[in-house]
């Protein structure tokens, strides 16, 4: 397990390739943005709206996948009000059982500040069965629900006949998933190789649903984005200033509602992530236990590159919090998918990654690594 030498990005996260100089690819992107003229790229941006005319009968510009959070909140207010664009908001919602008053609290919002929202409410007992049964095989119980989340945008797209979908940050140059590149660097059609969509459902039909019950985790084929002219475009590419922190700050001043419970208990570090539902720190915390990286990471790294945190402080941010999850969550998680506490905890050991991380008999995980150092190979093999 290697380090990047700027940041605490493992070489451990999917699809992530370091160079040699052992720089990750987000740290290099962040290095080769440093003298960007933001002004080109809005003025470029601004040709793209302008060049995209509305179909006749179609009545929104373009389409945004929104949950309500921080980034969805920015997208949204910045392009109608900088661009005069008229955008239709998309969402995904939770079944009542995983959903909190928080996030339908944000997403109210939206709609109050005057925004035009379809929600798409998949059947919640397929959902959970897919959750139960996704968690049963590759211990990811959002192996299902994220295809969904993902699929639910260009699916209305498509239907709705509107021709330009804008997405947030892009994958390959901000979280280093190479597998995403695009012909340019807002060009987010390849999307669909990212590795949250590439498992595709064919292990849902394996497990016996039916193309029927399967229709909201179909994300659309290439074919069906040419032959619309469907463009996906990621905005965090024309926006100088894309961060975790960043949109929160922007979202709060229209009124944004962030979580009120502490790191200690999500891993993350100011509570502006996941705020529509209580699942995402589990499933954090495994990720941790596969890969050897979480929620605190993904925080830590953004703002070492943003030069407001060192290196050495996001280490021990990252040793500290990295794994945090509070019981209680998992608690209401086992509940909700109908399994014991010591069954999920059973899985859980099973999945994780032994050359990583020490399972004692006492239950407790210990990781094996130094957060910031690569680990000797010899060890890497044990």
């Amino acid at each position: 397990m290697k380090y990047c030498c700027r940041c605490v990005q493992p070489d451990t996260r999917p699809n992530t390739v370091f160079s040699a100089a052992g720089i990750c690819p987000a740290c290099d992107y962040v290095e080769a943005i440093r003298h960007v003229d933001w002004q080109e790229r809005i003025d470029i941006l601004g040709d793209l709206f302008g060049s995209r005319k509305r179909k006749p009968g179609v009545f929104h510009d373009c389409i945004i996948g929104v949950s309500g959070g921080k980034d969805s909140t920015r997208q949204a207010m910045w392009v109608r009000d900088k661009f005069g664009i008229n955008p239709l908001l998309v969402c995904l919602s939770y079944p009542p059982e995983q959903a909190t008053e928080r996030g339908m609290a944000n997403l109210s919002n939206l709609i109050e500040l005057g925004f035009d929202v379809v929600v798409s409410a998949p059947a919640p007992k397929t959902w959970k069965d897919l959750k139960r049964d996704g968690f049963a095989k590759f211990t990811n119980s959002f192996r299902s629900t994220e295809l969904a989340l993902f699929s639910a945008v260009p699916q209305i797209a498509l239907r709705y006949g509107i021709d330009l979908i804008l997405w947030g940050e892009n994958p390959a140059l901000q979280l280093g998933d190479l597998k995403t590149l695009g012909k340019t660097g807002y060009d987010g059609n390849n999307l669909r190789h990212m590795n949250t969509l590439s498992s595709g459902t064919q292990w849902m039909l394996d497990g016996g649903y039916t193309p029927q019950q399967l229709l909201p985790y179909n994300y659309p084929q290439s074919e069906e984005f040419l032959a619309s002219g469907l463009q996906i475009i990621y905005l965090g590419w024309f926006l100088g200033d894309w961060s975790l922190v960043n949109n929160a700050m922007y979202s709060c001043g229209d009124g944004l509602e962030i979580r009120a419970d502490r790191v200690g208990k999500t891993g993350d570090l100011y509570g502006v992530t996941a705020l529509d539902e209580d699942f995402t720190p589990i499933n954090q915390m495994i990720k941790y236990y596969k890969f050897g990286f979480g929620r605190t990471t993904d925080y830590v790294n953004e703002e070492i590159r943003l030069g407001r945190l060192s290196r050495d402080e996001g280490i021990k941010l990252v040793e500290q919090f990295d794994d945090a999850c509070a019981p209680e969550y998992i608690a209401k998680y086992c509940d909700y998918l109908g399994i014991t506490v010591a069954a999920f905890w059973a899985q859980v050991h099973a999945a994780t990654n032994r050359r990583l991380f020490d399972i004692h008999p006492d239950g407790r995980i210990t990781r094996k690594f130094t957060v910031g150092v690569g680990m000797p190979v010899l060890e890497m093999a044990a």
